[in-house]
């Protein structure tokens, strides 16, 4: 395991190379341009921040945090910023609660994003990986408003080796849910695993929607522990943020899962979404490959985006 967590921690640092490049080329040339700390100096860290997707609460509480650690450290040199910087960075990624509560006992895992952001696909990742630490997975189709949903899906529960209960383009969805609860009690499913349809631009409907499946799962499966997770795109940067504050308003959403961070520049994204909306990434995906879904750990995530040799990689995952 601590050889994949390794081997996942270097994609992850190329994965994030313009990111890095976005974010700590700028700050490296702060720490090495200034040649003392003042409001300058503090500005332009400030708008390296911003820029970075980073996120205007998360930057004002990263920069206080800064200040209070120079004064009391009495810290003259801008180069000695990094390392509190980092640490800032981190300590604002902390969110209460990260368990993958799922994992330990009988499950549904309803997962909620728009189209485009790579829902389906991260629904068959997490059923690969779930599969893989020996637990019975069955999916749900549940994304009936997008023709190619179904299909997709299949394809990566062929790949999963999971059994998938479908519905036809354009069924209610509900009903899907119903029946895969139904199939799930009957195999004793460890995890129930649900593809919805995210529509953000009618948030009357999904709210509905969700509603009606939320009912049926508490009437059909009051057993099983319940967990939705909101998929967003690291490529839309701030737009995802919007996105994740939107879903929460609908859903009680548990956690995150954050796609795409390979090959762009927007990574700070997560440290927004930690930070302002306390709501944990709990996977990220950087590439394509069944592999590319991994839990998400901050500290290795902050260390990655420094491009530091990661403290954690041989801890567990």
């Amino acid at each position: 395991m601590a050889e994949e967590k390794k081997g996942f921690f270097k994609r992850l640092v190329s994965g994030l190379t313009k990111t890095r490049d976005n974010i700590v080329a700028g700050f490296d040339s702060i720490f090495n341009g200034y040649s003392s700390i003042d409001d300058d100096f503090y500005e332009e860290l400030e708008e390296t921040l911003v820029m970075g997707d980073i996120g205007i609460n998360a930057t004002n509480s990263i920069l206080e945090n800064l200040k209070a650690t120079v004064k009391e450290q009495k810290i003259k040199e801008p180069s000695e910023c990094r390392r509190v910087l980092i640490d800032s960075i981190k300590q604002q990624m902390h969110v209460d609660s990260t368990e993958y509560e799922f994992e330990n006992r009988k499950s549904v895992i309803l997962v909620i994003g728009v189209n485009g952001v790579g829902k389906t696909t991260s629904v068959g990742k997490l059923a690969g990986k779930l599969k893989d630490q020996g637990k019975r997975v069955i999916l749900a189709a549940a994304d009936t408003f997008r023709a190619a949903a179904g299909e997709q899906l299949t394809e990566w529960a062929n790949r999963a080796g999971v059994e998938i209960i479908g519905g036809q383009s354009g069924a209610d969805p509900a009903s899907v849910i119903y029946d895969a609860v139904a199939a799930a009690k009957a195999r004793n499913a460890d995890v129930l695993l649900c593809d919805t349809a995210g529509r953000l631009h009618n948030k009357k409907n999904l709210m509905e929607e969700l509603r009606k499946i939320y009912r049926i799962l508490e009437r059909e499966y009051p057993e099983a522990y319940l967990e939705t997770l909101v998929v967003l795109d690291g490529t839309t940067g701030q737009n995802a943020l919007v996105q994740a504050r939107q879903f929460a308003e609908v859903a009680n959403v548990n956690g995150i899962i954050l796609t795409k961070l390979d090959g762009t520049a927007k990574g700070g994204i997560a440290v927004a979404i930690e930070s302002e909306l306390d709501i944990p990434v709990k996977y990220i995906g950087v590439g394509e490959t069944i592999d590319d879904l991994q839990k998400f750990d901050a500290d290795s995530f902050v260390n990655a985006l420094f491009d530091q040799s990661d403290k954690s990689a041989a801890s567990d995952m």
